[in-house]
């Protein structure tokens, strides 16, 4: 059910989206003119509606949809990566994850989605700018209640609590591990975002010399199909390299019996 509050977007028979924030009301719709909440509240997600003499389907947003409408400043981690960091840090509802490098969001907003309602994500930030655009693409998504937005260096900051898993966009997450093993907890689960290869070697090296175990990097390259009647091929435009992706997990540091 769509309801007053909710994020939605309306999808025209071009693909195209227009986003608002549902109102039983006359709303301003940006690309589309002033349109009438009142005929979208109550209606099934997904609805097929007309406004403005043109039919729409009406849908709420999905994690991705959101990650794909957000305020863009820095490069933004791709759904593609998110997913892939979300499954391998093992997320579940209740758990505390660490952010560190917030950019415009994008990747917070798929952790959030992951530990809500009952966890949290503790976002750390150096850039001030960054930060605020970040806080205006959650408060947008609904997310911010789960949300802990924190300004300073996770190379050194003090947390003031343990985590259950991390996930760094920085350019040298080896430098903050010092750190990041006391934050940690035993048997937690580590990512980290870089570009280059030579920034992977210094994860990879600073990991294994911390002591961590399962040491992975991985790349995402993902491509479109194109369907059309009698025909399929792959699209021309092919979402390669974004960038690479580090993970490890976080041995106890038990003395053995």
């Amino acid at each position: 059910m769509l309801s007053e509050g909710d994020l939605i977007y309306l999808l025209d028979d071009r693909d195209r989206r227009f986003w608002l924030q549902l109102h039983n009301d006359m709303m301003k719709v940006q690309g589309l003119g002033v349109v009438d909440g009142s005929k979208i509240v109550g209606r099934s997600d997904g609805s097929l509606v007309r406004l403005a003499g043109k039919d729409f389907h009406a849908f709420k947003a999905t994690v991705v949809q959101l990650m794909e409408s957000l305020e863009r400043g820095p490069q933004i981690i791709t759904p593609k990566d998110a997913a892939t960091v979300v499954f391998r840090l093992g997320l579940k509802a209740g758990d505390v994850v660490l952010e560190a490098g917030v950019g415009s969001g994008a990747l917070t907003m798929a952790l959030l989605s992951s530990v809500m309602p009952t966890g949290k994500v503790i976002s750390v930030e150096v850039r001030d700018e960054f930060a605020h655009r970040a806080r205006r693409n959650i408060e947008r998504a609904g997310l911010a209640p789960y949300w802990d937005l924190r300004i300073g260096d996770v190379k050194s900051l003090d947390l003031g609590t343990m985590v259950d898993a991390v996930a760094l966009d920085m350019p040298d997450p080896w430098q903050a591990l010092d750190n990041i093993d006391r934050i940690l907890r035993p048997g937690g689960c580590f990512s980290a975002f870089v570009p280059n290869t030579n920034q992977v070697e210094g994860v990879v090296t600073g990991l294994r010399e911390h002591g961590y175990l399962e040491v992975d990097a991985v790349e995402n390259i993902q491509r479109r199909i194109e369907v059309h009647p009698g025909g399929v091929r792959p699209a021309y435009e092919n979402l390669g390299h974004t960038g690479y992706l580090v993970f490890a997990r976080k041995a106890a540091r038990d003395h053995q019996l």
